[in-house]
């Protein structure tokens, strides 16, 4: 959070009256400066009996049919967060004419891997059972997420044992969309992150590289370009992610933003901040070619820069007994679902 704080507070600062907004919460003003007017929105609903199971969602006021659905998970190092502060992210998808989902999910200590993956699983599940009661097309239905949350929803989408628990599998996903996400990220260095997966005894099994197989649904990774992300390495995960999704030939589109960096990537979504980068027009341009509304390649493409596609990201050499590569099944992998 004080990363988030003080890369957003400087942007803030160019903006007309943002000084004391911004002086409460970083992530406040930004809602502050977000429209809700093409949004309705239900807060506080349960997908499940704990108090962090909740989730609000936000539908667009003028639609004429059933809308596709997005669930959306924040990121905070899988030990921080709350639905609310993402409120700009619901309102903007909203406006685009989504049906946003955005989901809490219980963090450490409470909890760790992979409980916390249960929690996303679950909510995906809501989704798919319940957004049709707020205007949502389920058979529309993609998971998104920032940092912790990409992490969530590349597990989602590509462990097919999550949603397994609801009778759900990979292919019930349109797609998949991750900005700033740690996909391979063995051994653990932040020290805040260890203990929710148990280092030094993190199965490899808790890495969405482990997870790529041919039923992966279609994927849009995005993440700055190399060199701009501080805490999270886009050449080892974005890049390492699209490189096995594409040698199963699975559908991944893979961008790299300029003039943004890890936390500012997420904020580019909300109004004041979109002139950063075109991430909300990528996110937009994804979903409607895998709703069926033409090709996904050529919308992509005139949505993209083309100076924002490297032709080639150089992968690290994987430090040895960084992971290893068959899926080590820890007794807690099975803890049951709540």
């Amino acid at each position: 959070m004080t990363i988030l704080r003080t890369t957003l507070l400087g942007l803030l600062a160019a903006i007309p009256l943002a000084a004391g907004l911004a002086a409460c919460s970083p992530l406040m003003a930004i809602n502050a400066f977000s429209s809700g007017s093409a949004s309705h929105v239900t807060r506080g609903l349960a997908y499940g009996p704990l108090p962090r199971q909740k989730l609000d969602v936000y539908a667009p006021k003028i639609r004429t049919g059933p809308v596709p659905v997005v669930v959306f998970f924040y990121g905070g190092n899988w030990t921080t967060g709350e639905r609310a502060d993402y409120a700009f992210v619901g309102h903007t998808l909203a406006a685009r004419g989504y049906l946003a989902v955005i989901a809490d999910y219980r963090l450490y200590p409470d909890v760790h891997y992979p409980e916390i993956l249960q929690d996303a699983a679950r909510a995906v599940a809501w989704a798919a059972m319940e957004s049709s009661r707020h205007g949502g097309d389920p058979t529309r239905l993609f998971v998104m997420g920032h940092s912790a949350g990409a992490y969530n929803a590349a597990m989602v989408a590509l462990d097919a044992s999550l949603l397994a628990r609801h009778g759900m599998h990979p292919h019930d996903l349109r797609g998949w969309i991750g900005l700033a996400g740690p996909y391979d990220f063995l051994p653990i260095e932040n020290t805040t992150t260890r203990p929710v997966f148990f280092y030094p005894d993190t199965p490899a099994a808790s890495q969405p590289i482990h997870h790529v197989t041919v039923e992966a649904p279609p994927a849009l990774l995005i993440a700055p370009l190399p060199g701009q992300d501080k805490l999270v390495d886009p050449r080892r995960n974005t890049g390492g992610l699209a490189s096995a999704l594409r040698a199963l030939a699975r559908p991944v589109t893979e961008t790299y933003f300029d003039h943004v960096g890890h936390a500012t990537l997420v904020a580019t979504l909300a109004t004041p901040l979109r002139r950063l980068a075109p991430t909300l027009d990528a996110v937009s341009a994804f979903i409607d070619a895998n709703c069926g509304s033409g090709s996904g390649d050529a919308i992509l493409s005139a949505v993209l820069p083309e100076a924002a596609v490297p032709a080639s990201i150089t992968l690290p050499t994987r430090a040895p007994g960084a992971a290893t590569p068959a899926a080590e099944l820890h007794a807690y992998d099975k803890t049951p679902a709540p």
